[in-house]
């Protein structure tokens, strides 16, 4: 079993920063995908970015982002916490949604963004950018 726990959501300025931490607790895995998504209201849930390793061998993680994220958002990990990261820059209001956390234990050649391949959600955390 997994636990996912996000955190570090709030409320904050438009052109503000926050980071969100989700906390992993229960089974390690050597390879795994884990990920943020997020659901504005009245909008799907959509993937924001994902990181992928594995513990089979020497190659670093990659990471992805949505296109929409893509050079204000940072997504990181510390083994030593079993903790994901995401670092958000430059918020703006559209990025105000619930914001998710998931996992699973496979590393997916096509890549973190679909959310059916994830076996494991946190509850969510909500961000709210205002103008």
């Amino acid at each position: 079993q997994v636990q996912l726990v996000e955190s570090g959501g709030g409320s904050v300025q438009a052109g503000g920063s926050l980071r969100l931490s989700c906390a992993a607790s229960g089974r390690a895995f050597s390879e795994a995908t884990m990920g943020w998504f997020r659901q504005a209201l009245g909008k799907e849930r959509e993937f924001v970015a994902g990181i992928t390793w594995s513990g089979l061998t020497w190659i670093g993680s990659q990471t992805y982002y949505a296109d929409s994220v893509k050079g204000r958002f940072t997504i990181s990990r510390d083994n030593a916490k079993n903790t994901v990261y995401l670092q958000m820059n430059s918020l703006k209001p559209e990025d105000t949604a619930v914001y998710y956390c998931a996992a699973c234990g496979f590393h997916y050649s096509r890549g973190p963004y679909r959310e059916d391949d994830y076996d494991y959600w946190g509850q969510g955390t909500q961000v709210t950018v205002s103008s």
